[in-house]
């Protein structure tokens, strides 16, 4: 069987016209969910983009794996879902990139060329294609090659993609090459196809600039008159803040449903190369997100904070195997840290101790496990601001460590606890728009005994089911001297 799994950057699990969308269109994602699995309430477990896919790559919360910011190194440690692959036979093969900065105990020093972008590969990927958002050179080098004139810097060359046709683009050039990949392949094949987009800047790729017309675009929620003082920092952010003019949002939508329908349609040329070489009915595709998009709502854009527009992704699963659910939306609270034991069960090989994620398969075959979770947890760091503002004097000051937060969601209520120790709590089934407070004393205590015990229940268990005794008595773990082995081996 192969395997292919999909990650859109910055893609909100609303985005989808399937999930009842009143403008965007996204036919071959549609097409994909009606052919298989798609997790309403699927959430990334952090944000932003190398947080959120620590997290994905390593089955992991950020409170074990932690990567907290852009740049924080992937301890190398860790077992991750390409290491998987590859002691299941599979050579796997990356399309586009996966923000994981390097161990610095692995490098040669400061002058290790490995230290100057966060934006390195994953532990365990060979490289079909490296296209980083912050170093599309090689995209930029093909189309003055063709006569087109761009920026040397990675996001005004992006931010021209509306001047040309959207063969040209970004995602179409990613595209491309894993179709000419596909074709080499002569057996079961791994691969991780990474796109940009739909990332800011807003400007999508030829005619899908244009695709929607602004008077259509829904009104973003608008943010509570009662803000925290992390709140009220964003939006006085020039960055984060969203266009305070009505026509300048409505243009950010367009662009942004443009760059979803972009990349949908870029994903229809996968499905169809797989139809045609008749390998629709032996790969296991996965489409996913690192995170969401504020796109407006509560005044802000990007990824970050508390709200659920940042962590809300998108999640869909087509199994290929006989007797797998077709048309399936499965309500449950999902996280990104579900995919790696997903494909592990997949892959048939054991689900590392490290992961706290649990594998998707009774969804994807038509059941619900019992034991299943009740509640969705995130995280968000945002120390990375203080770490270039100078040395700090440790152990005695700790400003870096209240630096971040945490949040759980349930049906009804969500509750963000801070490093400063200020908490929120929204009344959810009052206001499913995260601006009413939840007041009651007796279900606050509740939710943030949740909080606890979710953290008591999570903390790192890669050595804690072993006792050295006996020769070694319990669950062994996962050694990194194994990561590249086989069965063959």
């Amino acid at each position: 069987m192969n395997i292919l799994l999909v990650t859109l950057d910055q893609f909100r699990a609303d985005c989808l016209s399937c999930a009842g969308h009143p403008v965007v269109q996204t036919p071959n994602l549609d097409r994909l969910a009606a052919q298989g699995v798609r997790f309403a309430r699927h959430y990334s477990q952090s944000a932003p983009c190398s947080p959120g896919r620590a997290s994905l790559y390593t089955g992991m919360y950020q409170m074990n794996h932690r990567v907290v910011g852009n740049g924080t190194p992937l301890d190398g440690r860790f077992d991750n879902l390409a290491h998987a692959a590859r002691r299941a036979g599979y050579v796997p093969t990356l399309f586009g990139y996966t923000d994981q900065s390097v161990d610095p105990r692995d490098t040669d020093g400061p002058d290790d060329p490995r230290l100057l972008t966060y934006e390195e590969v994953l532990p365990g990927f060979d490289i079909g294609l490296r296209l980083a958002a912050g170093e599309p050179q090689i995209w930029i080098d093909w189309l003055r090659a063709r006569g087109y004139e761009l920026p040397d810097e990675a996001m005004p060359a992006i931010a021209t993609e509306p001047q040309r046709s959207a063969d040209l683009s970004i995602s179409a050039y990613l595209t491309d090459h894993f179709l000419d990949w596909i074709k080499d392949q002569d057996g079961p094949w791994f691969s991780h196809l990474s796109y940009f987009r739909p990332h800011e800047p807003f400007a999508a790729a030829g005619h899908f600039a244009t695709l929607y017309d602004p008077a259509d675009m829904p009104s973003p929620i608008a943010p509570s008159d009662d803000r925290h003082w992390l709140h009220e920092r964003f939006l006085k952010h020039p960055l984060l803040a969203a266009p305070a003019d009505d026509a300048g949002m409505r243009h950010m939508m367009t662009q942004y449903f443009g760059m979803v329908s972009e990349v949908d349609h870029q994903l229809g040329r996968v499905w169809d190369a797989l139809e045609a070489r008749g390998q629709w009915d032996d790969t296991l595709i996965i489409v996913t997100s690192d995170h969401g998009e504020q796109l407006g709502d509560h005044g802000l854009i990007q990824k970050l904070g508390f709200f659920q527009g940042s962590f809300n992704i998108l999640g869909l699963a087509r199994d290929p195997r006989p007797g797998a659910a077709r048309g399936l939306v499965v309500d449950h609270f999902t996280q990104n840290i579900d995919i790696f034991p997903t494909l592990c069960d997949a892959l048939q090989i054991p689900i590392p101790a490290q992961c706290d994620g649990m594998p998707l398969t009774a969804f994807l075959q038509g059941e619900t496990p019992p034991w299943w979770r009740d509640s969705a947890h995130w995280e968000f760091d945002w120390r990375s601001g203080f770490i270039a503002q100078g040395p700090h004097d440790w152990p005695w000051d700790r400003r870096l460590e209240r630096q971040n937060l945490a949040a759980i969601r349930t049906d009804d209520a969500a509750y963000v606890h801070f490093g400063d120790g200020s908490y929120l709590c929204f009344d959810l089934k009052a206001d499913p728009t995260w601006r009413t407070p939840l007041k009651d004393p007796a279900r606050i205590l509740d939710m943030a005994q949740r909080m606890l015990t979710w953290r008591a229940q999570h903390a790192d268990r890669t050595l804690t089911g072993m006792l050295v005794e006996k020769g070694g008595v319990g669950r062994w773990p996962v050694m990194p001297q194994d990561w590249g082995r086989t069965d063959h081996d």
